[in-house]
């Protein structure tokens, strides 16, 4: 639905996005992720065409934004990273005021702008001044403002910034609702964010495409590129270290610690047969009384770590 064909856009000497390329299809729901100046909010900005590339382009379902670019921009949601509202407004006003900008029904049960209240849950506040809303109901009304056109396209920049946890759960929660039904580019450097909500996650570090696939995809990546696999055991027994160290695939001890008479181990492993059988034998022959054995899963921290560094 969306391409980005070898996208470049600099500002002066500095060059935010550096020949970008990616799509996203329809119904995904894609995690954007980089550090603060990797180049999100400007790939961003240049999808909703309030900026233009220097070379490249940005296509929607293969049409150059710049052909139409307020056809491109009705097709569209976008919540910007500041979240700009006019706090002097009543809630139903504000919303009632991008209603006729975006040329949609506000009138009734029905209308486009119940259900942007309906799906962002701002009905309580909705005869409310803006400026007397708390951050999460704020970024709620940014929501309903974004998709109240009802656009096949939703780009989301740091939706959940500045919330408290309750808060960015909530927020969370919407986003997944709402991509049931649309397509949503999700920007954003809280990694729990993008495990909870997307389907598929790009990682752009100074201007570039470095990553791009589902978590799992990545997680895999992150534990085969990092410096060891690493093997957890807990267990209550004697020379439990010691006997340990001496098979053949375990390099060495990460991590040790002793609680209520148990050893805990974090064990860097080789890149030959796994370990834990042997262990699990050593467990058997020795006694031992095993609590926990496990290798440790890549994460996303890992990956992002690995590719932003």
């Amino acid at each position: 639905m969306i391409a980005l064909e070898n996208v470049t856009k600099s500002f002066g000497p500095t060059v935010a996005v550096d020949d970008v390329s990616f799509t996203v299809d329809r119904g995904e729901v894609v995690g954007f992720l980089g550090p603060n100046g990797a180049g999100k909010s400007t790939t961003m900005r240049l999808i909703t065409n309030y900026l233009e590339p220097e070379s490249g382009a940005v296509k929607i379902d293969g049409t150059d934004v710049r052909e139409d670019p307020v056809a491109a921009r009705r097709r569209i949601g976008y919540l910007p990273e500041n979240n700009p509202l006019y706090t002097d407004m009543l809630v139903s006003e504000y919303l009632s005021f991008v209603g006729t900008l975006r040329e949609v029904a506000t009138d009734g049960a029905g209308s486009a702008l119940d259900d942007a209240v309906q799906a962002t849950g701002i009905a309580e506040v909705f005869y409310r001044p803006i400026g007397e809303l708390s951050k999460g109901y704020r970024q709620r009304l940014g929501l309903a403002a974004a998709i109240l056109h009802r656009p096949d396209f939703l780009i989301l920049d740091e939706p959940t910034e500045g919330l408290d946890p309750n808060q960015r759960q909530e927020i969370r929660r919407l986003i997944r609702e709402i991509g049931q039904e649309r397509t949503v580019l999700l920007s954003t450097h809280v990694l729990p964010e993008v495990e909870e909500t997307c389907r598929r996650i790009i990682v752009i570090h100074e201007g570039k495409i470095v990553a791009d696939g589902t978590p799992d995809d990545l997680m895999a990546r992150a534990r085969d590129t990092s410096t060891g696999r690493t093997v957890v055991l807990e267990a209550k027994g004697a020379a439990i270290e010691a006997e340990v160290l001496k098979l053949p695939n375990v390099d060495a001890v990460e991590e040790r610690h002793e609680h209520e008479g148990r050893t805990r181990l974090t064990l860097v492993v080789g890149s030959g047969p796994d370990p834990r059988p042997e262990i699990f034998r050593l467990a058997v022959e020795r006694g031992w009384e095993l609590w926990e054995l496990h290798e440790e899963a890549g994460n996303l921290q890992d990956l992002f770590g690995q590719l932003t560094r």
